[in-house]
């Protein structure tokens, strides 16, 4: 055996005297044909469900969470898989993402998350590195089945529809708003996804007496009808409404505010000059000569713009709201106490003013992980206790 493996080293070695370059140029070819049909064989095969969920550290904690989401059963019959999401489509994204995906294999082979509290343990910091990833890339993994143009914005609830078409505006990153949508989130979250979980469970023991105000914790729909069935738009969170009368599920509510009179004057913000948004109005109920009361005008001295004074009178489906601002104000204020100080010394709360606080806070979205209903009630919260309404 030795003489042999030293007869063939021998033979490899020795320049070929009798084979043409045409044999060893095909001979090259074939040999390139075949390990390229391996090498994507092998690529595909890691491409696979099965692959993903032969470890068990994902096939018992992320995959039965999956299995209980509308991407593994729904109406229409599509499933999103594990690679669907998590594995880059076009392949020198795809290449990128599977030699980065050698550190998942040290940690399996390691033992690393190899029992569920050590997964537990790092969950938060392994669905950072995942979002991080969707949020660097506009979540184009997602987009690849979810896109921006193929939507029918018009067949969407209000809610739906006013969120998505101002994030169809920028492009935004689906994980922005999606996080948790087919897993679980951490438990380390709890301080940021569950405050509006704490309020909703607070306002189910809400008093809709007729003439007091009530204050909302989310966006919720507005209607024209006693039915809940026409259109009148959006009520932002952390707004006032007054209350006109009710009924076992409804309520007809007063919104009264300020708006720019430019364009069709859908937004109606809390107070004249202050960008503080209360809610965003239908168009039909914008431009109604019925349903939305006008008064008077002023022009703002800083912008030019020119201001009218307006009330109406909507219908709100009877949840999700508070009879005092206190719980809110309160949850806001620990949220952004407790998230806004990871990466730096929050500035003081009045060192802005109401309309300068969005564009500030716009800024320090991407460093933390709010829903979009709690970013509004943060930011609300910033602006009713900026410098505008602090008393010097």
């Amino acid at each position: 055996m030795k003489e042999f493996i030293k007869k063939l080293w021998a033979t490899m070695r020795r320049p070929a005297t009798k084979i043409s370059l045409g044999t060893l140029t095909l001979g090259g070819f074939i040999a390139g044909v075949i390990f390229w049909g391996g090498f994507n064989t092998a690529l595909e095969v890691t491409n696979t469900e099965q692959f993903c969920i032969s470890c068990h550290s994902m096939r018992d904690n992320v995959y039965p969470e999956l299995q209980k989401t509308i991407h593994w059963s729904n109406r229409s019959g599509v499933r999103a898989t594990c690679p669907d999401c998590h594995v880059p489509h076009n392949w020198t994204d795809k290449i990128a993402r599977k030699m980065q995906a050698s550190k998942e294999v040290f940690a399996q082979v390691f033992g690393v998350i190899g029992t569920r509290e050590k997964f537990l343990e790092k969950r938060l910091e392994l669905a950072q590195h995942e979002w991080a990833r969707f949020s660097a890339n506009g979540s184009k993994e997602c987009k690849a089945c979810h896109s921006y143009a193929s939507m029918q914005f018009d067949k969407m609830r209000p809610t739906s529809r006013f969120q998505m078409q101002h994030a169809a505006q920028t492009d935004q990153s689906c994980i922005d708003c999606h996080k948790g949508i087919a897993h679980e989130l951490p438990a380390e979250m709890d301080s940021t996804g569950g405050l509006l979980g704490k309020l909703i469970s607070r306002s189910h023991s809400t008093d809709f007496n007729k003439g007091a105000p009530i204050y909302s914790i989310n966006f919720l729909e507005m209607y024209v009808d006693k039915d809940l069935k026409q259109d009148g738009g959006v009520l932002e969170p952390a707004s006032m409404v007054t209350i006109l009368e009710e009924d076992d599920k409804a309520a007809k509510v007063t919104l009264t505010g300020w708006r720019k009179m430019k364009g069709f004057g859908r937004v109606i913000y809390e107070d004249f000059g202050l960008n503080i948004a209360s809610a965003a109005l239908s168009k039909e109920v914008a431009q109604s000569q019925t349903d939305i009361r006008t008064f008077e005008t002023k022009e703002d001295d800083l912008t030019g713009l020119t201001w009218q004074r307006v009330e109406v009178d909507l219908w709100v489906k009877k949840a999700d709201f508070l009879d005092t601002i206190d719980p809110i104000w309160t949850e806001a204020k620990q949220a952004y106490d407790t998230n806004c100080s990871l990466c730096h010394t929050q500035p003081d709360v009045a060192h802005f003013d109401a309309n300068t606080w969005p564009g500030m806070f716009d800024g320090m979205m991407g460093f933390v992980n709010f829903d979009q209903a709690t970013q509004a009630l943060v930011l609300k919260y910033l602006q009713k206790h900026s410098s505008t309404f602090v008393e010097h």
